[in-house]
């Protein structure tokens, strides 16, 4: 495997927003974008919910073969504000996140940067 240190940075309004309940569907969704993404789970995904006025949402992290995913909704708001990273070693495509995203949470706006950090902050046009 030639490493490929690519970032994606996710910034999103959605409809859907997961409450306290909803830990395990969170989990599952990360697990499915990891496969969705051909990556291997190393560990977690550990997802929680922060129940904090000014700070409510929920909060999930995994680990990954090639680097980690890390993801932050906020339901206070509406629409809710969703905040995703995937950073890996090997080569996947942004696409298939968003979509992912989409399928679930009901974007009403997403905005992304797509990075190469191999050697520099590098954006990747696509």
């Amino acid at each position: 495997m030639t490493q490929q240190h690519k970032h994606l940075i996710v910034r999103a309004d959605i409809s859907w927003c997961p409450q306290e309940e909803d830990l395990n569907k969170i989990s599952d969704w990360v697990r499915s974008l990891i496969k969705e993404i051909d990556m291997k789970l190393l560990s977690g995904p550990y997802t929680m919910y922060v129940n904090e006025k000014g700070n409510k949402g929920m909060t999930s992290v995994a680990i990954i073969e090639t680097s980690h995913i890390a993801l932050h909704i906020w339901d206070e708001t509406s629409p809710g504000l969703m905040q995703l990273d995937v950073y890996s070693c090997a080569n996947f495509f942004p696409q298939s996140v968003f979509n992912k995203v989409n399928d679930l949470f009901k974007t009403t706006k997403m905005e992304y940067k797509f990075l190469d950090r191999e050697k520099e902050l590098v954006e990747v046009k696509e």
